[in-house]
């Protein structure tokens, strides 16, 4: 069942900032906004049937017969939203909260399509409401960078089944196994052993493919002296883990040792440096500069540092070249450097934590250490 006193914070977060923009009301539809609001976990799926209404002091949830019991049983009895499943058009539906509440000035989600948008503006035509219908432009994405404690707890937790999954799998390595075999124990171990979902599609890139920072696992064979590149992590009620470990079948070349090296020096760098109000930019820019120190900067990362992690697997905010802004305390983050040889091999090191006021508090237990699998 959702956390109340949780939820109902998010909430009045939202509200003040509604009061702070003069809005009447909100509509939304973006389902890990709602996850969100609401804190109804394992409920909301990829797609796009639920519509919410936020007034001062009025909450209001459009669902289908698909989703209405499983709100109810997460929701409880005493929830503040106003739960139904009217067989109605959203557009239709939105537009008779506005009615109702005589709002006048009306904030749409800015992820709402704009076919919602149109049909939105013809009912309220139609009913001859008046209305305004400002666009939110992510602000309940803003709101989400700062982590509560249920948020935090949920994380860890889903890390701990992700750091589980890398011991087992370093076990099950080896020489002729396909990429795609190793993806597969991987994910069937982790939604084996706790996890609801996966965080995403997992990353395993051997060889030379471990080069190219997305590839996608197929049917490669490992082969003994491969770096392994493993980018994955466990989902747990709607929350995400993330954690990327390089591993060397038997032992490392001496360059592959020095790439390692340079890579985990890097992370660990970064890691030490982050506190709250750390330019993203310049956390960034470090873990370049210890890579190209250590002789590689014809192979340095290109990608992102890092990004936020929550109810979605990137969120706000980033360390990349483009971010300027300060990181506030309570934002869980990644840090994933990597070095990639085209045609060779490639290593990232990646953990994911909260930014604290003092620090950056790693949630990744699993060792920076090179592991080197058994032949």
């Amino acid at each position: 069942m959702a956390d109340a006193q949780a939820c109902a914070a998010r909430v009045e977060r939202f509200r003040a900032l509604m009061a702070e923009r003069g809005y009447d009301a909100a509509i939304l539809r973006n389902n890990p906004d709602l996850r969100w609001l609401t804190g109804a976990e394992r409920t909301f799926d990829d797609e796009v049937a639920h519509t919410a209404f936020v007034t001062a002091d009025g909450l209001w949830l459009h669902t289908d017969s698909r989703y209405y019991g499983t709100f109810q049983s997460r929701l409880g009895a005493d929830t503040p939203w106003k739960l139904d499943m009217d067989i109605v058009s959203p557009a239709w539906w939105a537009a008779q909260r506005i009615r109702e509440t005589r709002s006048r000035v009306v904030a749409v989600e800015d992820t709402c399509d704009l076919a919602f948008f149109d049909a939105l503006g013809e009912e309220c035509a139609k009913a001859s409401v008046a209305v305004l219908t400002p666009r939110l432009h992510g602000d309940i994405a803003g709101l989400r960078i700062v982590k509560d404690a249920e948020e935090v707890e949920l994380m860890r937790h889903a890390q701990s089944i992700t750091d589980a999954a890398f011991e087992h799998i370093c076990g099950y390595i080896k020489p002729g196994l396909t990429e795609q075999q190793v993806r597969a124990e991987l994910e069937g171990w982790m939604l084996s052993n706790g996890a609801d979902s996966l965080s995403f599609d997992s990353i395993i890139a051997s060889g030379p493919n471990g080069a190219n920072p997305h590839a996608q696992p197929g049917e490669r064979v490992i082969q003994r002296g491969d770096m392994i590149v493993m980018d994955y992590g466990a989902g747990y009620h709607d929350y995400h883990s993330d954690m990327t470990r390089t591993v060397c079948v038997g032992e490392p070349s001496d360059l592959q040792r020095k790439v390692y090296e340079a890579t985990r020096a890097a992370n660990e760098a970064c890691e030490a440096a982050i506190h709250a109000g750390v330019i993203g930019r310049e956390i960034h820019e470090l873990a370049h500069k210890v890579i190209c120190e250590a002789g590689f900067p014809e192979y340095c990362f290109v990608h992102g540092l890092g990004h936020g992690v929550g109810l979605e697997i990137h969120e706000q905010p980033m360390f990349n070249m483009r971010n300027d802004k300060p990181i506030p305390a309570g934002s869980v983050i990644t840090v994933e450097p990597g070095t990639y040889l085209p045609g060779q091999f490639g290593v990232r090191v990646e953990d994911f934590g909260i930014v604290t006021e003092n620090g950056y508090e790693v949630f990744t237990q699993s060792p920076h250490e090179l592991v080197c699998t058994p032949c």
